[in-house]
């Protein structure tokens, strides 16, 4: 199996993205990766993304959030998944940021992984996205994906991000969560995967005709 291959042609089947994707990959800036990350954790992209919109009217960041009233950003995000808890997060964060960081995400997974709430798949998302740095960001989709192709063999996301950062060249560490959250939504979906449109069921091991 070739993972060139592989990733050339997810690049050349060119799928419609969902608008909170796209969102995610305009975003330069760490704070706000990490904030819509949070949001979407639990949660469909088609409700993350107008709460993402509705949040980001209230700031954009670390200090305009920290002041912020939890129950006013609850109503801004509602119906996100959690979306009492997750306003909580964001604000206690945000504090923590401006107290203890001068306002700034760090840029190690090692700390990302301390504040409350966030795991590898947050922290890995903020370094590739928001710091440009190799960085492998595994949800349900790169998990699945990569084990129908037979390309890993694990049990769970975070066997996945380790079992990838051993196999997988750097070079796409960046780019294969966007690809492959996107063919998930699109085409390798959890239930009744649309194999024959599959632009790379040559490769599959349990493709489904």
């Amino acid at each position: 199996m070739s993972i060139d291959e592989i990733v050339m042609a997810l690049k050349s089947a060119n799928q419609p993205r969902s608008d909170f994707v796209k969102l995610m990959d305009s975003f330069k800036d760490p704070f706000l990766v990490l904030i819509a990350c949070i949001l979407s954790l639990r949660t469909n992209d088609k409700t993350t993304y107008p709460a993402t919109l509705r949040m980001l009217k209230l700031g954009s960041t670390p200090a305009d959030f920290a002041k912020l009233d939890p129950e006013i950003l609850e109503k801004a995000i509602y119906p996100v998944g959690f979306y009492a808890n997750k306003a909580k997060q964001i604000v206690e964060l945000s504090k923590e940021l401006v107290e203890k960081y001068n306002s700034k995400v760090p840029d190690e997974i090692d700390e990302l992984v301390k504040f409350k709430g966030v795991g590898r798949k947050t922290a890995n998302l903020v370094l590739s996205e928001g710091f440009n740095k190799p960085a492998i960001c595994v949800d349900v989709h790169v998990h699945r994906i990569m084990n129908r192709l037979g390309y890993v063999k694990t049990k769970t996301p975070e066997e996945t991000e380790f079992a990838l950062r051993e196999k997988l060249p750097e070079k796409f560490w960046i780019d294969i969560n966007s690809l492959l959250v996107t063919h998930g939504q699109n085409i390798c979906k959890p239930q009744k995967p649309n194999c024959l449109n599959c632009p790379i069921n040559k490769f599959c091991k349990k493709i489904i005709i």
